[in-house]
């Protein structure tokens, strides 16, 4: 599906920093196996929940289960997690309809969010209507960071939606919004009373959308950042964080206990924000951008053996023993090995079977004693 400019995913950034949504369309969203492996998970539970439902048959089940298996990111747990999210939505399901025996479930529902957001859309991975309520459960199957429902813009955004699609249906007085992410036992729910949500959709919503869909206003750094593309290269972000790192303290030799805190506090917007600069100064050098003073040189990398069983063969040929080869329950590292044989004998019995990879491509000062990386002299070497 494609991505609306404002996406709910990421509302607590544009509704922060409003010129944000636009400035992130300069650059490639790339949905890395983090994503990818949340995706499978979330079909693995909306299959299970049409199951529950009845509105697919066993065989279509069987057949759809065994399809989704073929995924690379498939795993036992993951359809073990999944299966748990669906069992927890049936459930409450369940209870609606001891209250409200015409009560809905709405499965992987597609939102319309244009009453409030310019082209906005997005998908409820479940929405329960009973009278007087609804719900609104998110499955966030990442376990980097916790997430919580309170006051969670994503949330409200669905359930605005969702009111506004199906209110008209349910005298709903009371919306609860609950995030299950498995991976962390977490389980964390909010309720807010309708009315209230309907006046923060209009009066705080709307004018912030309308404004981040134009890309107007202020540049504003904050944790919300730690997702945006434009990170990197984001003027406001690498100021505010510069600015943290000059800040005038108040004794000049040692920081007091206060000083340091304030600096933690930052601490994880610094380094979130340092490693994305690397990231894309790395990626931007292999294709061919230059940064004065720094050039690409071979990473560091570690010597591995070809077959440890060959290394265990020869040796025990030439004499040693196995209990002096190996430590319990595998070969000795290479290190070691080159100790207790010496490092010319080491080179003679085993050279052909050691290898040292190609280090990883790394950025550095142009000072450092290493070849560069995409230096004539190291193209002729690889040929």
């Amino acid at each position: 599906m494609s991505h609306a400019v404002l996406s709910p995913s990421s509302a607590s950034r544009w509704l922060s920093c409003t010129p944000s949504a636009r400035l992130e369309m300069q650059f490639p969203d790339k949905a890395g196996d983090f994503a990818l492996e949340g995706s499978l998970a979330h079909e693995f539970g909306e299959l299970r929940l049409k199951r529950y439902s009845n509105i697919i048959d066993e065989p279509e089940w069987n057949k759809k289960t065994s399809e989704l298996m073929e995924n690379r990111f498939y795993s036992e747990s993951l359809e073990e997690y999944a299966e748990n999210y669906a069992a927890f939505v049936w459930e409450k399901y369940q209870l609606a309809q001891k209250t409200t025996a015409d009560a809905v479930l709405r499965i992987e529902e597609k939102i319309d969010l244009t009453a409030y957001v310019p082209e906005g859309f997005g998908t409820g991975d479940a929405v329960i209507l009973a009278d007087g309520t609804m719900e609104i459960i998110d499955l966030k199957y990442g376990k980097g960071v916790q997430v919580s429902a309170v006051e969670n813009k994503q949330m409200m955004l669905y359930a605005l939606g969702a009111l506004d699609m199906f209110g008209f249906m349910y005298a709903i007085h009371t919306v609860r919004m609950t995030i299950y992410q498995p991976r962390l036992d977490n389980i964390s729910e909010w309720e807010i009373p309708a009315e209230e949500l309907l006046i923060w959709g209009a009066n705080e919503l709307a004018p912030r959308a309308k404004m981040a869909f134009a890309g107007e206003g202020s540049f504003v750094p904050g944790k919300h950042c730690q997702f945006c593309r434009a990170k990197a290269q984001c003027r406001a972000l690498a100021e505010k964080n510069l600015e943290t790192a000059k800040h005038e303290f108040d004794d000049a030799s040692l920081l007091s206990d206060t000083e340091i805190s304030k600096l933690l506090e930052q601490m994880d917007i610094i380094k979130n924000w340092m490693s994305a600069i690397e990231e894309y100064a790395l990626q931007a050098a292999l294709n061919g951008k230059t940064f004065p003073g720094f050039k690409l040189v071979e990473g560091r990398s570690i010597r591995k053996y070809v077959d440890e069983k060959q290394v265990a063969d020869r040796l025990m040929e030439n004499g040693y023993k196995e209990s002096a080869i190996y430590e319990p329950p595998k070969l000795k590292t290479i290190t070691a090995m080159e100790k207790l044989v010496t490092k010319k004998a080491f080179t003679a019995l085993l050279g052909d079977l050691i290898i040292k990879p190609q280090g990883k491509p790394t950025l550095v000062p142009e000072s450092d004693k290493r070849r560069e990386w995409n230096s004539v002299e190291n193209d002729f070497k690889n040929v």
